[in-house]
């Protein structure tokens, strides 16, 4: 456990059909670190993945602010597909990356980061069911496990999340912020 990331505070975003290991392997990671989680939804009803696995949301995410959080996490699967279409969600996201605060997104996560507004001239990886999206949301597409780009960790499917975790870990260790703030 690194000394630096205890009394820090992740949120993860999540709705119905998150990819289950995509949410579980990174949240189980972050509180081994000593990091509190906090999981946000649109609703506090139970969410369920794809794979059955159930958890009930912390927060609502009319609820909180970027401000309050240290580090974002945003599983795949369906879920990003339902909480793209979120303003909040969405204002949320662009809070993180304009303060510079760490995000680190899998899979499908990558449609929330489109529809935020913060993939265009960013290097980038994600499921390659969504890799044309990204590319023409303007971002540099590259196939890797993981790949890191100022504030921002992508990687691309569950088969990633050792690497994935890894990078998150070592990137959450930084100290903040890990750069200027990004304009609006």
């Amino acid at each position: 456990m690194t000394n630096e990331l205890k009394e820090k505070t992740a949120a993860v975003i999540a709705a119905d059909e998150f990819e289950d290991l995509e949410l579980f392997h990174p949240m189980y990671r972050l509180q081994e670190e000593g990091i509190r989680t906090i999981v946000i939804g649109l609703t506090k009803d139970p969410i369920k993945g794809k794979k059955g696995y159930s958890i009930t949301p912390n927060a609502l995410i009319d609820d909180v602010n970027a401000e309050d959080f240290d580090f974002l996490v945003i599983p795949g699967g369906k879920s990003p597909e339902k909480l793209r279409l979120n303003n909040s969600i969405l204002r949320f996201v662009k809070d993180f990356d304009i303060q510079g605060k760490p995000i680190a997104a899998i899979c499908h996560a990558g449609q929330i980061l489109a529809s935020a507004g913060i993939v265009k001239n960013r290097t980038l990886t994600c499921v390659a069911g969504i890799r044309d999206d990204m590319i023409n949301a303007g971002a540099r597409y590259v196939d890797k496990a993981v790949v890191t780009d100022g504030n921002l960790v992508t990687s691309r499917v569950p088969s990633d999340l050792p690497e994935f975790a890894r990078v998150m870990i070592e990137v959450f260790s930084k100290p903040q912020l890990l750069q200027a703030p990004r304009p609006r």
